[in-house]
């Protein structure tokens, strides 16, 4: 009897173990499934942030090249907007949102948000800000040894095919295809190269003289009088360009001040400025000024550029002239020469690249454009998460 109740002991005390046993296991399977399930939502989360950041970069390189390409866009420059999509349907987006950096116009400051909605909440989100800078950015070309003289300040790089000397300032890079003395540069001196950083923007007088295309259409340009002043001028319905053409074999074109030409103005042969208060402003993709000649800029002469002004020959500031000034914001290109005679105390050359209103859309031939910009390149100066 005794042993009986022994082995009854021994079986109760095996199912007892037995289910300990299977407790533990539970529980320590449990603690699997519960660790599993925050590893799997921990990596789901890792791989959503990883594809925020992602589409967050996606959204700065979106911005950089409508920067580099400012002809896509129909503001001056692309500022941003919100909800843009990589693929349409998906439940991804981002907003980006754009800033120019004054006074360096070739500066940009990029944020860029972007996020994950399901169910009409978000459920992700990734934040960058950047800084682009393009680079190079040509705001003075000069076709022949100039000499960046102390009254000229230069924010952007400059190109010379031949020597670079002076005291005046210069804001970003020198380019040379010979020596640079110059002395006061902000950025590198780059001499002895081969190659311009840039190609040259290669407008024709000939395709502005008469007419002239935009896309496929043709418009008529405007002919003016060699000799102007107190006078405005603008784009019409049959001249959305605002072309406006000076053929004057005498070279006696002249803007004498009080002169205001909202588009572009042709001038086959030379241009004088003897007045006040003359500005240019180009329309979009279009130049601002075109010479085949000099522009000679005579005493109490200024002239306000905005846009891209090319130039056949060099900018001469008369010996005698005082009160002198010119600004150009976009860029000064001159073919076969450079900047003379601005040493004067009262006489003022500014030149600010401006790629946004300097780059070109142009049709040399019906539906076929030509595109051209004072930048060559971008890269982020900078990019930080918020």
């Amino acid at each position: 009897m005794k042993n009986k109740r022994n082995k009854t002991n021994r079986r109760g005390a095996a199912l007892l173990v037995v289910l300990l046993i299977v407790m533990a296991a539970t529980i320590l399977s449990l603690g699997f499934l519960s660790r599993s399930d925050v590893e799997l939502a921990c990596g789901e989360n890792m791989i959503l942030r990883t594809q925020m950041d992602y589409l967050a970069e996606s959204g700065l390189e979106h911005a950089k090249g409508l920067i580099l390409n400012p002809q896509d866009v129909d503001s001056e420059y692309w500022a941003g907007n919100a909800r843009q999509q990589l693929a349409a349907g998906s439940d991804d987006y981002y907003d980006v949102m754009i800033v120019r950096d004054d006074p360096n116009l070739c500066n940009y400051l990029i944020t860029c948000d972007a996020y994950r909605e399901k169910g009409g909440e978000e459920v992700g989100r990734s934040s960058l800000e950047a800084e682009l800078r393009l680079n190079p950015c040509i705001a003075y070309w000069s076709g022949a040894d100039t000499t960046i003289w102390q009254r000229i300040t230069i924010n952007g790089d400059v190109y010379c095919n031949g020597n670079v000397s002076g005291t005046g300032y210069i804001g970003g890079d020198a380019f040379a295809s010979g020596g640079i003395t110059a002395t006061n540069i902000a950025g590198q001196k780059n001499g002895a190269v081969t190659t311009p950083p840039i190609d040259w923007p290669g407008l024709e007088v000939a395709n502005f003289s008469s007419s002239y295309y935009i896309g496929s259409a043709s418009y008529l340009v405007e002919v003016i009088e060699p000799n102007i002043s107190n006078g405005t001028f603008g784009p019409s319905e049959n001249n959305p360009a605002g072309i406006h053409y000076c053929d004057d074999p005498n070279n006696l074109a002249n803007l004498g001040g009080n002169v205001t030409i909202n588009g572009t103005l042709v001038v086959n042969g030379d241009l004088t400025i003897s007045g006040a208060n003359n500005v240019i402003s180009a329309v979009k993709n279009f130049p601002a000024l075109l010479v085949s000649g000099e522009v000679i800029v005579e005493d109490g002469g200024t002239l306000e550029i905005n846009g891209l002004a090319q130039v056949g020959r060099k900018l001469v500031i008369s010996g005698s002239a005082a009160n002198v000034y010119i600004d150009v914001v976009g860029g000064l290109f001159i073919s076969n020469g450079g900047i003379e005679g601005a040493i004067s105390n009262t006489i003022s050359v500014d030149i600010t690249a401006a790629p946004a209103i300097a780059s070109l859309q142009t049709w040399p031939t019906p539906g076929n454009p030509v595109r051209w910009s004072p930048a060559a390149g971008a890269f982020f100066r900078s990019i930080r998460r918020n």
